[in-house]
């Protein structure tokens, strides 16, 4: 079925649900979990319970509005670990109160999840076809678990993530100054989306990256200088810069040095730290009694050279696998985004489960492809990913000890990386391509 011209998605999307009595029920079944997802945050200030990350984002929230530091000196460890601007973002709602933020960023928070899902989908199948409803059900139903995390501990995960898709839209639309832009907003609130500079850089998005860099430049220190002025927001970019870019020894990462190893952390660093070095891969500040699970037991040095081997080889085959400008489509373009998202999730220092919400993306371009292309390592690739992100369930720590989450996630770019070599080598993708579906 085809949409009617000058209907957009979204309205299309809506007037399916008077027909189709699943759509209807999947839509329902949606709205009561959002509602769910955001009430229990509030239920727990309200109650006085733990309320996990929020309390901490309304104390930094107070400290920016009152125009003190945001970090301690460097002899104490810091709790915030976010840049400078973030705290700005946070400080208009702290004063509604803490319940008042909490109910402001859960909004925000179901706000960003709507609008990752209809983006990916917009991204995924951008033709006139009425997007398949499993394109809205299935990614979601995988990453339920990881959206639950960010409301309930107040995480910043699915915002970023909108702003991401956002950019990537941008990009497809000609629009690179407002790609660069948002991309430099999500830098902003937390670091590691400016990797995807080295996108921007390599595709040649010349104004993206101007873009970028100049956007970004302004939130971590013309916006702080307004608000705070010029000595409190040097200081404050110099303690976050000194505490978390450039903190990453034996011990760990960051301000995280001893949970940056352990089992929750799914990056690269933590995986290959705690498989390939006797340390601690326990979670606990207080004392206790050491838990390994090295497999080996190498240098440091050892371990660093062979995640930068990893990063290099991963960006390589990356590279390899885009498709030439001339050969490029939305639907290759699909896929590129979604093998980037996957590499920044892989080569980020610190990923916890709640970033992994970023898999929606990559589930709904897997979704997509399946439903209109026979592909059986794809297949293959997705269905390991799954079931390894679902040994989380019985083993919760046994396996992201052993980094379930990170595995999967790798599945997931290796099986992507060779739908997009297959795409490349397919005759018919040059051929049958429309002009003005190509982008710059």
């Amino acid at each position: 079925m085809t949409a009617k011209p000058g209907r957009g998605r979204i309205p299309a999307f809506v007037s399916d649900l008077n027909r189709d009595p699943v759509s209807r029920m999947l839509f329902w079944a949606f709205g009561a979990l959002v509602l769910v997802f955001s009430i229990v945050p509030v239920l727990h200030s309200i109650r006085g319970h733990s309320i996990k990350d929020y309390e901490l984002w309304y104390q930094t929230a107070q400290l920016a509005m009152q125009g003190r530091g945001i970090y301690p000196d460097r002899f104490h460890k810091f709790d915030f670990m976010y840049p400078p601007p973030c705290a700005l973002f946070l400080a208009p709602f702290s004063l509604l109160g803490q319940t008042g933020l909490i109910v402001a960023l859960v909004i925000v928070n179901s706000a960003a999840w709507i609008a990752s899902i209809l983006l990916s989908v917009r991204l995924t199948s951008p033709g006139r076809d009425r997007p398949h409803v499993l394109l809205y059900a299935v990614p979601t139903g995988i990453v339920v678990i990881y959206v639950w995390g960010n409301f309930l501990l107040g995480q910043p995960t699915l915002p970023l993530l909108a702003l991401m898709l956002g950019a990537f839209l941008a990009l497809q639309h000609k629009a690179q100054f407002t790609a660069g832009a948002l991309i430099a907003a999500a830098a902003a609130i937390k670091a590691f989306p400016v990797i995807a500079i080295l996108y921007l850089l390599y595709r040649r998005y010349w104004i993206a990256v101007g873009s970028l860099t100049l956007v970004l430049a302004f939130l971590l220190l013309a916006l702080p200088t307004l608000v705070r002025g010029y000595p409190q927001a040097r200081a404050d970019l110099r303690r976050w810069s000194d505490g978390m870019l450039l903190k990453y020894d034996e011990h760990g990462l960051a301000q995280r040095a001893g949970r940056s190893n352990a089992w929750k952390n799914q990056s690269i660093f933590g995986v290959a730290n705690r498989l390939l070095r006797h340390v601690d891969y326990d979670d606990k500040y207080e004392p206790h009694t050491p838990v390994y699970a090295n497999l080996a037991n190498v240098k440091f040095s050892t371990v660093n050279g062979l995640i930068a081997a990893a990063a290099l080889a991963a960006g390589l085959w990356y590279i390899g696998v885009m498709p030439r400008r001339s050969r490029r489509t939305r639907e290759t373009d699909a896929v590129e985004f979604a093998l980037l998202l996957l590499l920044m999730l892989v080569f980020t220092p610190l990923a916890f489960g709640y970033l992994f919400a970023w898999l929606l993306y990559p589930f709904t371009v897997i979704t997509q492809r399946l439903l209109n292309h026979r592909s059986t390592p794809l297949l293959l690739s997705a269905g390991a990913a799954v079931v390894l992100l679902a040994l989380t369930i019985p083993w919760r720590i046994t396996a992201q000890t052993y980094g379930n989450v990170f595995f999967a996630t790798l599945l997931l770019f290796l099986g992507l990386a060779v739908e997009l070599m297959r795409m490349g080598c397919h005759a018919s993708i040059a051929r049958d391509a429309k002009p003005e579906a190509l982008p710059i």
